[in-house]
């Protein structure tokens, strides 16, 4: 039930966008609504069948026994947004600027996802070489895939601490011996580790973590520093092709939409006269570098060895660091 609350907003939205005109339009013509049509009033405005099966088809997996039950449900939300809706529009909150420019921004959202998605039509089905390709290119999702028991500690520090921090981590001993040190040098650090599987690690960052063996640690750039990883512990769970191809069929889809929608995008731009204006003349340069917070989660070099120690040694290590 809580899923046909998440309607309400879209449709208030979707409503409000549409009120004004609904009524000239029905005022021009003098035409009503097919009673069959009708699933409700309110105060004489009707509420449509169509309205109703719009919002049904905006519900995800919903079953066919479900459908009566949830129709009923949808109407009672209509009936509650369109009381909420006209008392909005006597208010003339439609003429609020926030609520204009809440508006535009949604017409013009919808009307550029409407525009691609007819453009870009269906996606096709890769091709079954085209999923053993994927495959076999990423064993460590699939063929070699773990679930990882990872450690991190945060380190806050200049730049130009950098460089000592790597080294210190490689001289350490144990990691008790490395967070004796961060101490010292009055470097603010925060611990935390929890388990993931290698689907939820970003690929790059996982890529590295697949060839490191237990009790092995790396360094990656923070917005504010340096963040250790540490691989704790990991435990093999492959998987087989059967069972990866429909996430490898969705993933390729996805990527081969995105590119083809990006293609569109361009020859679109290239036809069109586009002007950057006064303080944001520079919004029309190409971005040199990704953006700082993405190095948060993008391995800065290989991985620097840690100590070798067993995963309670590390375990205690980051404690430590608490």
């Amino acid at each position: 039930m809580h899923g046909f609350k998440k309607l309400y907003l879209p449709l208030l939205v979707a409503a409000l966008a549409a009120g004004c005109g609904d009524k000239k339009d029905e005022a021009a013509t003098e035409e009503k609504t097919p009673p069959t049509q009708v699933a409700a009033k309110v105060n004489g405005t009707e509420l449509t069948v169509h309205q109703v099966n719009y919002a049904l088809q905006r519900v995800p997996n919903l079953d066919k026994d479900q459908t009566k039950a949830a129709s009923l449900r949808i109407v009672r939300n209509l009936v509650d947004q369109e009381v909420v809706v006209q008392k909005a529009l006597a208010d003339k909150l439609d003429r609020d600027p926030m609520v204009v420019q809440a508006l535009d921004a949604s017409r013009r959202q919808i009307l550029a996802e409407a525009y691609m998605s007819r453009k870009l039509g269906t996606p096709t089905e890769p091709s079954d070489a085209e999923v053993s390709e994927y495959f076999n290119q990423h064993p460590e999702l699939f063929s070699k895939r773990k679930i990882y028991r990872l450690q991190e500690i945060s380190i806050k520090a200049p730049k130009d601490k950098h460089d000592a921090i790597r080294a210190q981590l490689g001289a350490s001993k144990t990691l008790n011996d490395f967070a004796e040190w961060l101490k010292a040098e009055n470097l603010p650090v925060k611990a935390a580790q929890g388990v993931k599987p290698a689907e939820q690690l970003p690929l790059q960052l996982l890529s590295q973590l697949a060839k490191m063996p237990d009790g092995q640690a790396m360094v990656m750039n923070a917005p504010d520093g340096l963040m250790v990883v540490v691989v704790a512990g990991s435990q093999a769970q492959p998987v087989t092709m059967e069972q990866a191809k429909p996430a490898i069929v969705r993933l390729l889809q996805t990527q081969a939409r995105q590119k083809a929608a990006k293609a569109e995008l361009d020859t679109l731009k290239a036809a069109a006269k586009i002007e950057y204006v006064g303080e944001f003349a520079d919004a029309g340069k190409e971005e040199a570098a990704p953006a700082e917070p993405a190095a948060a989660t993008e391995p800065a070099a290989a991985p620097a060895a840690a100590p070798a120690a067993d995963a309670d040694a590390i375990s205690k290590g980051v404690s430590g660091l608490k």
